[in-house]
């Protein structure tokens, strides 16, 4: 299952099976904890209230109200084919999610709301890769570890550019998670893709020449 925090949407990009979250989604899922509980189900598979409360270190109780809200607005969905009737286990509902920040107005609740969602997002995703380059060497077996990687690619691109090189690398990932997303396969465990494509803030886009501006005198 994927997550994608998009700035606009294009042709270009997958659609498929992405949902686009309303103002209604955006400001049920703007909880620090109901975002950690649904990436808690993105990264690990289905859980039980209590089991992510030992995961998160929080009450059963309020893992259990949180899931309740995320499953009403229809973030997470019971997992039916696990469970004894005893205790519900409860999974990521299957799409993925697009939160289109140019929707909301400057300064509005809106935009706040999902300022805060990928905020929190980020911290998540910088925690786990701290972990794999703190401890990924010791504790990972060699082939593990061999087989993961940590990249920077630094290009000089204009716009369009960028979102064909964004396109791409988006459908080989959906592609993998087309065909790899059953849960308990042997040999498998939780693997995450960071991929981040942006514009260096604090540089300056290249102009035009002069000859190609304005036209001719």
């Amino acid at each position: 299952m994927q997550q994608y925090l998009c700035t606009m949407t294009t042709p270009q990009r997958p659609t498929e099976g992405i949902r686009h979250v309303d103002m209604t989604g955006l400001k049920a899922l703007a909880h620090p904890l109901r975002v950690r509980i649904l990436d808690t189900l993105s990264t690990y598979g289905s859980f039980t209230a209590s089991g992510l409360a030992d995961r998160l270190g929080e009450s059963s109780g309020s893992t259990s109200y949180h899931l309740r809200q995320l499953e009403k607005h229809g973030f997470v969905r019971e997992d039916t084919s696990r469970g004894s009737g005893r205790e519900r286990w409860w999974e990521r509902s299957p799409d993925g999610l697009a939160i289109i920040e140019t929707d909301f107005a400057p300064r509005s609740a809106e935009r706040a709301a999902s300022e805060m969602i990928t905020r929190e997002w980020q911290v998540n995703r910088d925690a786990l890769l701290g972990d794999f380059l703190q401890n990924g060497s010791s504790q990972l077996e060699k082939r593990w570890f061999e087989a993961s990687t940590v990249n920077t690619t630094n290009l000089r691109l204009n716009s369009d550019q960028l979102l064909q090189l964004v396109a791409e690398i988006e459908t080989i990932t959906e592609r993998y998670a087309a065909l790899y997303k059953k849960e308990g396969v042997p040999g498998t465990r939780p693997v995450q893709i960071q991929f981040n494509a942006f514009p260096v803030m604090d540089a300056d886009e290249v102009p035009e020449a002069a000859d190609n501006v304005g036209g001719t005198d």
